[in-house]
């Protein structure tokens, strides 16, 4: 997730200045120059913490509601991604529930699931990543940090997001036991803030929409979404993650991420 190549870095500054893709610029140097700046712009936060609330909704229109706490490490060597804690704290039959991440490059991602019902903390298998997480429409793998080198890219188009204008990108999962075979993504050109993700299953069917709204900026550099909304187009299920009291740089390290304190989590 770091940018540290500064050969690298000015070449893709020198394909991003040129606007559509000219010359010897090609689709795949464009997406990837694109992910690459979204990446840039968000070096340096440190750590970051949020509380979420989280509402499921099924075809017939039935809804319940989780609160959770979500907890973000930054790690700066670009070869291992961030890492990620989230803690449930209501209802109760969920309460304490937490799902720890250690986002990798190309080799399988760590993540661990305590379930305090079962009083144990259970490592979830590389194999099974695609699989929902808390019965809600986010797979285990999209709660892991989007890290640049984890896909191949595609630039496809600009175009109209909204008030905004928007380069279309498609990604091509690396790693090899991904629920998806490739994700289009919308980032618009203004502040580089995902819009928009849609999610092709392994038949390269349309399976899902991750839409983000509410954007607001911290610490005059940061954006972060107040709202993620994702729709599953093949079984009418939804969620909606929102987003409140975002805090950067509280000092959290390694020790706050640590897969032995899950069962001693409050």
């Amino acid at each position: 997730m770091r940018w540290t190549d500064v050969a690298a870095a000015a070449a893709v500054l020198g394909v991003l200045a040129a606007g559509a893709p000219v010359g010897a610029e090609t689709p795949e140097l464009k997406g990837r120059a694109v992910a690459e700046e979204m990446d840039r712009r968000d070096l340096g936060f440190g750590d970051s913490a949020a509380e979420v609330k989280m509402e499921l909704s099924n075809q017939q229109g039935q809804t319940s509601t989780r609160e959770l706490r979500i907890q973000t490490l930054e790690v700066p060597e670009r070869e291992v991604g961030d890492k990620a804690l989230i803690v449930f704290d209501h209802p109760r039959d969920i309460e304490g529930t937490a799902l720890l991440s250690f986002t990798k490059i190309l080799e399988p991602d760590d993540q661990w699931l305590f379930l305090p019902a079962l009083k144990r903390v259970k490592r979830i298998s590389s194999a099974n990543k695609s699989g929902p997480f808390v019965g809600s429409e986010f797979a285990y793998e999209d709660m892991l940090a989007p890290e640049v080198d984890k896909y191949e890219y595609r630039w496809l188009r600009d175009e109209a997001c909204g008030a905004l204008t928007c380069f279309v990108v498609e990604r091509y999962p690396l790693y090899e036991n991904s629920g998806y075979t490739r994700q289009v993504t919308w980032i618009d050109q203004q502040e580089y803030r995902v819009q928009r993700v849609e999610f092709y299953d392994r038949k390269d069917a349309l399976l899902k929409t991750l839409t983000f709204s509410g954007y607001r900026q911290y610490l005059d550099q940061y954006w972060r979404a107040d709202e993620w909304y994702m729709e599953n187009h093949q079984t009418g299920k939804t969620t909606r993650l929102t987003f409140a009291g975002w805090n950067f740089r509280n000092g959290l390290d390694d020790n706050d991420f640590d897969p032995n304190r899950l069962e001693r989590l409050r």
